[in-house]
């Protein structure tokens, strides 16, 4: 088909939708260094992972060999309701910029949480309702997490205990009463509620909170309450598995139209929608079949891929959960109150982490004045106000295709939409209103996160 017969979405037919995830490291020569347990620096047995997580997903945590993984018809038949989602040729966004890069955005926003996170989310409950649990427990940073939790637990009648990063309970007030319309209880965290809690507020007065915080209390209520486990929207290996479904969708779409990528972009929090878009795609680069750029961009001022240190580390700020080898910028480190919620987290993924450590993907960290321009222009020409979060994609996208310009090379774009900013708004106001300021961590802030990285033999830094 030729090029301008290309619509401007592509959709899919529910036949089309994948029946399994991807497992990427499968495919990996060198696998993600397994958690640790803290106590023995051993890697973690499935039996001592049981204690937090659901027993199924603790299987899929540890599965490094098998590419596929099916996934259940209740799971397949809820993905229905908002999936196969569109992927977007973004032709006004082309024109604006005057550009001959042809650009792609997979739309992940088509569903009440605003986000792709449901896709792993209704998978967790899932597992939970099937072990027969009363409810889970999680964080959440910007609110879209716990906004798609809380609509699985209530799709399977579970109990839902949600504590939200401080700085984003106060910032989105309207996805916090999402969370709580779903039946969920939104907690702001740091909180009183919990021994960590309490350590965190006394340790740091008047703290913002972050993402290790909230997972902390997170953990301590679920391993304190018989029936009931942890469940997290990012970082672990299971969840990019879920998210496999983004990329699966985005190369059958590419595929029926003879299209090849060049460039492949996602933004960079823990890791989940990044690791989603480009599994299918790594897989193929993995097995030396083709080759893509891509690129993960993360804030300026959460920077764990640009400027963290490869180490294994904690993933909350309590110090409660197993250690992940994983670029850190220290499990104590707290990140400004940014308006991008859901990247400001001081790790990022496993498996992200190892295929950046191999060079096989490009990082890059951007500020968020110029996240929300990027977000502004394609709100104006596309007619999609995007989340801050995804923003940081679409900043670099931009800046991909102006290169496009000046080269006069045509390169083919694909990025990932992850979610609507229609509850971001207090933070477009401040874009707006020009009360909005950039915040680029030094060195010295950066080294009281490094200096709490525990040290042991093999791990030094």
């Amino acid at each position: 088909m030729a090029k301008q017969e290309i619509p401007y979405k592509i959709y899919l037919e529910e036949k089309e939708m994948p029946t399994s995830w991807y497992n990427v490291r499968a495919d990996m020569k060198t696998k993600p260094a397994p958690l640790l347990n803290p106590g023995t620096l051993k890697p973690c047995t499935a039996e001592e992972l049981s204690h937090v997580f659901c027993d199924e997903l603790v299987q899929q945590e540890l599965n490094n060999t098998d590419r596929l993984i099916e996934i259940p018809e209740e799971i397949r038949n809820f993905y229905k309701m908002y999936r196969p989602s569109p992927l977007v040729r973004a032709y006004f966004l082309e024109k604006k910029l005057g550009t001959p890069a042809h650009i792609y955005y997979k739309f992940e926003g088509n569903n009440t949480s605003g986000s792709h996170k449901l896709n792993s989310a209704i998978a967790q409950a899932y597992y939970a309702k099937k072990q027969g649990l009363k409810g889970v427990t999680t964080e959440t940073g910007a609110g879209q997490w716990g906004t798609a939790l809380s609509m699985s637990c209530s799709y399977f009648d579970l109990d839902c205990i949600v504590y939200m990063v401080k700085c984003s309970y106060e910032q989105k007030p309207f996805r916090r009463e999402v969370i709580r319309t779903y039946g969920a209880k939104a907690i702001p965290s740091p909180s009183m509620d919990t021994e960590v809690g309490r350590k965190i507020n006394a340790e740091f007065p008047g703290t913002t909170g972050s993402l290790g915080c909230a997972i902390s209390e997170a953990v301590e209520h679920a391993v304190s309450h018989e029936g009931y486990r942890y469940v997290l929207g990012s970082v672990l290996s299971q969840v990019l598995l879920h998210q496999s479904v983004i990329g699966q969708e985005t190369q059958i779409a590419l595929n029926k139209y003879g299209i090849e990528p060049d460039i492949i972009i996602g933004c960079a929090g823990g890791g989940s929608n990044l690791g989603g878009l480009i599994s299918p795609f790594m897989g193929e680069k993995l097995r030396g079949e083709k080759d893509y750029q891509f690129i993960a961009v993360e804030p300026a001022s959460c920077p764990s891929l640009t400027r963290g240190k490869y180490l294994y580390d904690f993933c909350d700020t309590g110090k409660v959960c197993p250690m992940a080898k994983m670029y850190t910028l220290g499990s104590g480190f707290i990140p400004s109150a940014n308006h991008a919620g859901g990247l400001r987290y001081h790790g990022m993924s496993s498996i992200l982490s190892e295929l950046y450590d191999e060079g096989l993907m490009e990082a890059r960290a951007v500020e968020q004045t110029e996240v929300f321009k990027a977000a502004e222009l394609f709100a104006r020409v596309e007619g999609i106000l995007p989340a801050p979060e995804s923003s940081h994609a679409i900043k670099v996208a931009i800046d991909e295709a102006l290169k496009c310009k000046e080269t006069g090379k045509a390169k083919t774009i694909v990025f990932g939409l992850t979610g609507t900013g229609y509850f971001d708004l207090k933070a477009y106001e401040a874009f707006n209103d020009g009360k909005m300021s950039d915040y680029i961590p030094t060195d010295a802030d950066l080294k009281k996160g490094f200096d709490g990285i525990p040290q042991f033999p093999g791990n030094e830094h």
